[in-house]
């Protein structure tokens, strides 16, 4: 094997938010030092759609081992997606351990990289003297909570919610306990024992490769450069984001040609993700705001959480059209200045766009990084997993995003999100987030820069964020040698 062509295995957890940052990372080994990939998938039945997708549009130099479904049979329905993660790489270790070990027979792996919940594969890894390492998909400062909340959960009895003072993590804003991730909400949970399982064991790798960048989160990512007996070196290389191709149709998806016919800068772009839902109540306020705000608008409509039993007892025919839960004359009324578009639409060609001028999104870590390298501001509105936290970096520490507030009964009203939507799209608040979020889009061009290329900084060296992909890669080169 030539060392100076590494090979590595990925163990991917298969959501498409981790999914695409992972495949972002493959292609870009390869591209810039020719490193060639293997993904094993461990999986509790086929691919959806979406993975069999993505799978299909990586490169050559990219392979699938797809393992045997594991059968989650004995689980309850409401168990969590942290514990099904985690189930299914430890179901699959026996799998996993053949699959490497055919693979380390063939192309003598430099390592073994597994997403943030798949700690378990580590033990696999040693058996072959193959180095571990981690890709964690999501922030430095939830990255920091990760290494450090195991000793605050051996010091603290009780509910992280209810304490009285915030949650402080090395480099990081102060946190109240119901910021923290979704699985730290109930320390009864199997979820949560999980997840402390995978942060006790994260010491245990050789690295961890990090989805971000120093200018985006200057404290946490201070800290974990910082050379500490027992913690792995840390690789910030990010953002790391999908550049997606554009629509094969107007057909297909009509709001390109939409966009196209808006001013420059003043449409409000309005997506929860692929994951992200709100109740039929939520959906009816947030359209009420948008239409009280006078803005123009771009929203991505799911179908509501509560979408069969709404369909009932608002006596809505069509249950499985996104549109018919939306206000009576809403879409008549914000004709013109308005588009809903049911499910889907292109948000890397849409964030992108010179019209879009402002996001309202749930703070998925791939969502803001994609808002914040096309220099557009954002509405937090933060839905489940990390996404508090995230929130709390976009709005008090870049401070380029403003806060949507639940009341008592965990709605989002109408009159704050017109507020919100007009004071980002037309305030000074706004005008100063907007500066600071094309500064932050400069700052991580110059990061990703490259030798050889040509950019408005004229640099004389790559940037931060390259040159910690080299660093990572030397790393891989001289385990491939031994």
């Amino acid at each position: 094997m030539d060392s100076t062509h590494p090979h590595i295995a990925i163990i991917p957890t298969p959501g498409m938010g981790h999914l695409i940052p992972l495949g972002e990372f493959a292609k870009k080994l390869h591209r810039l030092h020719g490193v060639t990939t293997t993904f094993i998938l461990p999986t509790d039945g086929p691919l959806s759609s979406a993975q069999s997708s993505f799978f299909s549009s990586l490169p050559s130099a990219i392979d699938l081992l797809l393992l045997p479904p594991v059968s989650f049979a004995d689980l309850p329905s409401d168990v969590k997606i942290e514990t099904r993660i985690s189930l299914s790489i430890s179901r699959s270790l026996p799998d996993i351990r053949r699959s490497l070990s055919s693979l380390h027979s063939s192309h003598n792996l430099s390592a073994l990289v597994v997403d943030l919940f798949g700690t378990d594969a580590f033990d696999a890894a040693r058996d072959l003297q193959i180095p571990s390492y981690i890709f964690f998909p999501s922030t430095s400062m939830a990255l920091s909570m990760f290494l450090n909340l195991p000793d605050l959960h051996n010091a603290v009895s009780g509910e992280y919610r209810d304490l009285p003072e915030k949650i402080k993590f090395p480099g990081c804003t102060p946190l109240h306990g119901s910021e923290l991730f979704e699985p730290a909400q109930d320390r009864s949970n199997e979820a949560y024992k999980w997840a402390i399982h995978h942060m006790e064991r994260y010491r245990l790798a050789d690295g961890i490769v990090l989805n971000s960048f120093k200018e985006l989160e200057p404290g946490p990512i201070e800290y974990l450069l910082r050379h500490e007996q027992g913690k792995p070196p840390v690789y910030p290389i990010g953002p790391l984001i999908k550049m997606g191709s554009k629509p094969e149709s107007d057909a297909a998806c009509p709001c390109a040609t939409w966009l196209d016919d808006q001013p420059s800068g003043s449409v409000l772009y309005v997506s929860f993700g692929s994951g992200g839902t709100l109740s039929r109540d939520q959906i009816i306020e947030l359209a009420s705001g948008l239409e009280i705000s006078e803005q123009r608008f771009l929203w991505v409509l799911r179908l509501p959480n509560n979408a069969i039993s709404n369909a009932t007892y608002f006596n809505v025919s069509n249950s499985g059209d996104p549109l018919a839960y939306l206000p009576e004359g809403f879409l008549e009324r914000t004709k013109g200045r308005g588009l809903v578009v049911p499910f889907w639409a292109p948000q890397a060609q849409i964030l992108a766009h010179g019209s879009t001028g402002a996001f309202l999104t749930h703070c998925g870590w791939n969502s803001v990084l994609e808002s914040v390298t096309n220099g557009v501001p954002m509405i937090a509105w933060p839905l489940y997993a990390e996404q508090k936290m995230n929130a709390v970096i976009v709005q008090e520490d870049a401070k380029v995003a403003l806060r949507a507030r639940p009341g008592e009964n965990g709605i989002v009203d109408r009159v704050q999100i017109a507020k919100l939507v007009k004071g980002l799209m037309e305030g000074e608040e706004g005008k100063g987030m907007r500066s600071r979020t094309r500064d932050l889009k400069d700052a991580a061009e110059k990061s990703l820069s490259e030798i050889g290329e040509s950019t408005k900084f004229s640099l004389s060296e790559i940037g931060e964020s390259t040159k910690f992909l080299n660093e990572f890669v030397a790393k891989l080169k001289s385990n491939a040698s031994i």
